[in-house]
């Protein structure tokens, strides 16, 4: 009987081990499966495709490539992978694992003294709750795929339009598109209902900004139009990989055995909504996963709060504790059985497999583990479970964070990160549409080292705005302007103000639309361009309609139409933009807008005089928290013209390097140029903005703001929000230009909060903490703290850091601002941990003049 039951009990091990081994192969192998599923296969191809080759209007040639479907899918689940992939991430739960552990054990009738029962049932209850919590999540994610694969969209098969849902379109596919209907992939734009191949898109879902944008169809001939002539086109597109950048792409159009070259502005990024367009039909370059949105989305993932990962913590902890109690229980039956025991082996003799002591503490070891489970608290998991989903109950029907104007609740899409918000350190901000309404308006300028805008209210007086009407009958009833002298200068013939506002007027990538004589709407890609356009409307400039070649103004109540030769686009890096026109009388000049930073920088040497003085302005205005521009002219030759059209008609047709050869070429020309002054629009801020920052401040939440405007702007903008205040210690700016110059100051913040920090502790009965903390200064030993750097920081080691702990434990309120200058050097690798560490101890942070780039870097 016992070798009976010896060989029961090996069996029944032996199998367990061998299903939980291909239990746990088969959960592996099923989730590798789904993530190559969700990914699309991006991970083979993005080994092997080094470019795309699209043909239209051929499928066969697409499919030997293997492209991506437009089907998306970011649920987690389906019918056969749920029950093992969810049980594997279940798991991963340490209580889980160990009740598992303990239903093992209770299997094992030599060392059970309690029925199995009493342990599946409260963890198959505990897996229960949480599958079906997870199910009802993911059902709502294959709720939210299949609305959207089985939207219609119009393709152009076998010479006709015909209705297909979203998740069949393929790559090389021809697609019309309608007024605002959403695009149902990346496409290559073809043809638009808009003179000139324009067409007019939104752009919310993709960066949040609902700016109008303009796209331009490819530059074939103009019969791409006709459905029946797209019906034949049999154009290759070689182009890029699928990546995650939004703003760039590169490519080729091969048709009719000529070359055209294809850039972002050809584009319509999925996600993207078409507005103000009749219709448009475009090629689909890439398609599903493999479209930019996507690209950035990245794949669902099992996702664990710091809640869980605390209870993880504290169940292994528990279990350690029980362990203890086992073995100490256990350390005691073997002295009992060996001491008083082995007495009564005549009348209660063990019974087998057990033959000695040793082995019969081993037994009771795992007894106690048995008897003791209560300890560790499988319960918890299920009330964490629980109070999640109230909370995001109580999310959706908070009252306080309804959306009166846009009638919308706040919605908890997710039940297993709730608790998260409340754990929140750091708040990363953008500045403009963010902390601002993004509603421009022009407010004060500077033209010729003449300072205007500036009212001053005489007692009892309230100054009136001006009336443009009888100056001007194309004048927007709206704009708000009061100082009369910047008119009277338009009146008498001022050339500077002149060529200002004609600048102004053409210097921009705004559309017209001219519903009836003289109602004019703009459409501008950004709100900035859109307030100076409408300013120039006012003082007699008046901007009327553009096509790919002129653009044509009313200038003081006359028609002038200009060549638009180039337009030299704006990006983050070069910061200004500008076009080159050349007006009726012949003469061709360049006009250019951008930040002051990099256009004084590019302007002939007699203009110095005029850069002081307008640089004086261009920091009074910042200062008053004004958005500013410089403005700058130059004329251009004939014959330089001629050269530089010809280097840049070689760059734009360039397959490799073709931005930076575009930007070698704008800067070759954006060169001595003649300064014509500064514009400063204002961007009020958001109703209630200051409040919630002190809400957050209270919350003890640290609040960044990365902007790319001047430094002296988001500094006043800082101090409105009362994000900065003058109740700080004290605020801290960097503004070095030199990875030694950044460090030196970055040291010297470090020195200053720990002084601060330690005049405070003795004040408080605290003497005494930063002196054994800290011996020094923040530098080496024989350095002098007085702004010199010494001979080994020179050489390029680093500056020590202060102990950790001391970092930590500096108190007070610090703000720190830093430019987009200093921000680079900060953010190099031997300089990251000092720069975050500083920054890390201020209560809040500006970063200003900062790129996109550098936003990601500093989040990261």
């Amino acid at each position: 009987m016992f070798l009976l039951l010896n060989v029961l009990k090996e069996f029944e091990m032996t199998v367990w081990r061998d299903f939980q081994q291909s239990w746990f192969s088969v959960v592996l192998s099923l989730i590798r499966k789904k993530q190559k599923g969700l990914d699309g296969g991006k991970a083979k191809k993005k080994q092997t495709e080094e470019e795309r080759k699209v043909k239209a209007n051929d499928r066969e040639y697409n499919e030997k490539f293997q492209y991506a479907s437009n089907c998306i899918m970011t649920s987690k689940y389906n019918m056969l992978t749920f029950l093992p992939v969810n049980l594997f991430e279940q798991f991963q739960e340490v209580a889980n694992t160990y009740f598992l552990f303990l239903l093992i054990l209770q299997l094992i009738p030599q060392i059970s003294s309690l029925s199995w029962f009493t342990t599946i049932v409260p963890l198959a209850l505990v897996l229960s709750i949480t599958a079906v919590k997870d199910a009802t999540d993911d059902y709502f994610r294959h709720r939210s795929d299949n609305q959207v694969n089985n939207h219609q969209s119009q393709v152009l098969i076998r010479g006709s339009l015909q209705k297909e849902r979203w998740m069949n379109v393929r790559v090389g596919d021809i697609i019309k598109l309608e007024n605002n209907q959403s695009v149902v992939a990346d496409l290559l734009l073809l043809s638009s209902s808009e003179p000139h191949g324009l067409c007019y898109i939104e752009t919310a879902e993709l960066d949040g900004e609902t700016n109008v944008k303009v796209r331009q169809s490819v530059s074939v001939p103009a019969e791409l139009g006709d459905p029946n002539n797209l019906a034949t086109f049999n154009g290759e597109v070689v182009c890029e990989p699928p990546n995650n950048k939004l703003d760039r792409f590169c490519g080729t159009l091969y048709w009719r055995d000529k070359k055209y070259p294809l850039t972002n502005q050809n584009m319509l990024l999925r996600g993207c909504v078409l507005r103000n367009t009749e219709a448009c039909y475009g090629l689909v370059i890439f398609a599903g996963p493999d479209t930019k949105l996507m690209q950035n989305s990245g794949r669902t993932k099992f996702k664990r709060t710091s809640i869980d990962r605390l209870m993880n913590t504290l169940v292994l902890w528990i279990f350690g504790f029980l362990v203890c109690m086992g073995v100490i229980l256990a350390v005691g039956n073997a002295v009992w059985e060996k001491e008083v025991g082995s007495l009564f082996q005549s009348y209660l003799p063990w019974d087998p497999p057990v033959d000695n002591f040793l082995f019969s503490a081993f037994l009771s070891f795992w007894s106690y583990v048995i008897i003791l489970n209560t300890v560790v608290p499988i319960s918890l998991y299920v009330s964490v479970e629980v109070i999640r989903l109230g909370h995001s109950y109580f999310i959706n029907w908070d009252r306080q964070m309804f959306c009166s104007q846009c009638n919308t609740a706040a919605e908890a899409r997710t039940t297993t990160l709730n608790e998260e918000l409340g754990q929140v350190e750091y708040v990363f901000s953008d500045k403009t549409g963010t902390l601002t309404q993004n509603i421009m308006s022009f407010n004060k300028c500077s033209i010729n080292g003449q300072a205007y805008g500036e009212v001053t209210e005489t007692e009892g007086t309230q100054q009136k705005r001006l009336d443009f009407t009888p100056f001007n009958p194309l004048a927007n009833p709206d704009f708000c302007f009061y100082d009369e002298k910047l008119l009277e200068s338009v009146k008498v013939g001022d050339w500077h103000s002149h060529e200002y506002f004609r600048l102004l007027s053409l210097c921009h990538t705004v559309m017209s639309e001219e519903k009836s004589e003289g109602e004019l709407v703009y459409k501008a890609q950004s709100p900035d361009e859109g307030a100076l356009v409408k300013a120039a409307r006012n003082f007699g400039f008046v901007f009327r309609s553009r096509t790919p070649g002129t653009i044509t103004t009313t200038e003081l109540g006359r028609t002038v139409t200009y060549s638009l030769l180039a337009i030299l686009d704006f990006n983050n890096i070069r910061k200004r933009m500008s076009v080159i026109v050349r007006n009726p009388a012949g003469r061709i000049r360049l006009y250019c807008k951008g930040a002051d930073t990099v256009l004084l920088e590019r302007l002939h040497p007699c203009n110095q005089e005029l850069m002081t003085i307008t640089s004086d302005h261009l920091n009074e205005y910042a200062a008053d928290g004004l958005r500013t521009l410089a403005l700058a002219y130059r004329d251009v030759s004939e014959e330089e013209w001629e050269v530089w059209s010809e280097s840049h008609r070689s760059a734009d047709k360039a397959v490799d390097c073709r931005e930076d050869r575009l930007a070698a070429a704008y800067d070759k020309i954006e060169q001595d140029m003649m300064l014509l002054g500064a514009t400063a629009i204002e961007d009020k801020l958001q109703e209630g903005v200051s409040e919630t920052i002190a809400l957050l401040s209270l919350a003890n939440i640290k609040v960044w703001v990365l902007t790319g405007d001047k430094q002296e702007t988001a500094v006043n903008i800082g101090y409105s929000c009362k994000m900065l205040t003058d109740d700080m210690m004290e605020v801290f700016t960097i503004s070095g230009r030199t990875v030694q110059s950044v460090r030196q100051e970055l040291g010297n913040v470090r020195e200053r909060m720990i002084e601060l920090t330690r005049e405070r502790g003795k004040d408080g009965g605290m003497e005494g903490w930063a002196e054994a903390s800290f011996p020094g200064n923040g530098f080496r030993e024989g350095q002098e703290g007085d702004g010199v750097a010494g001979d080994d920081q020179l050489q390029g080691s680093p500056c020590p850091l202060p102990p950790t702990y001391l970092m930590d434990n500096i108190s007070g309120e610090f703000g720190l601002i830093i430019n987009g200058h200093s921000l680079a050097h900060a953010l190099e690798a031997d300089m990251e941990v000092e720069f975050v560490s500083t920054a890390c101890a201020c209560k809040a942070v500006i970063c200003c003049r900062v790129t996109p780039l550098q936003k990601a870097q500093v989040v990261e």
